[in-house]
């Protein structure tokens, strides 16, 4: 899984996704089976920032800031050969897939990194804890995530 930027707390704290944000993504990973913290391999996921570290004030990142930490990203999805990205928010999907469209083009299908990895894009948990109502949407991505991965573990 791939989130945005770490926030103020993620700075503090020194993981992804603590807080409200956090609470969320727990629950939609369980809810598939699947977790953050340590258990069987086959249940656990690794979580990536996009960005490496949090803009000042909290702000939306530049497109320089996204492309100097873009490699990065990229090199960590390499060490690690996923057999499926999830992108949780917008910059996470465009600093995967290096194209700047919104979320809502690129939420409900599969794209494919360079190497053919399979990414698939859904709602940040801090957007959908703004946005109540996009919760379906985020499901529908996420079990189109599950199955992406099923079919890519068949054909491994």
């Amino acid at each position: 899984m791939v989130g945005e930027a770490p926030g103020e707390q993620e700075d503090v704290q020194g993981e992804p996704f603590v807080g409200a944000s956090g609470q969320l993504l727990d629950a939609m990973l369980v809810a598939v089976g699947r977790t953050r913290h340590p258990g069987a391999p086959e249940q656990q996921v690794f979580i990536a920032n996009a960005l490496k570290c949090r803009p000042p004030g909290n702000r939306n990142p530049s497109t320089d800031e996204m492309q100097a930490c873009r490699p990065y990203l990229l090199g960590q999805v390499a060490l690690i050969k996923p057999r499926l990205v999830l992108a949780l928010g917008r910059f996470a999907a465009q600093a995967l897939l290096g194209r700047d469209e919104a979320i809502g083009r690129l939420r409900g299908g599969a794209h494919a990194l360079a190497d053919g990895t399979p990414v698939v894009v859904s709602y940040h948990p801090s957007y959908l804890l703004r946005q109540p109502l996009e919760k379906a949407r985020a499901w529908e991505d996420l079990c189109l995530a599950v199955a992406v991965y099923e079919k890519a573990m068949i054909a491994a």
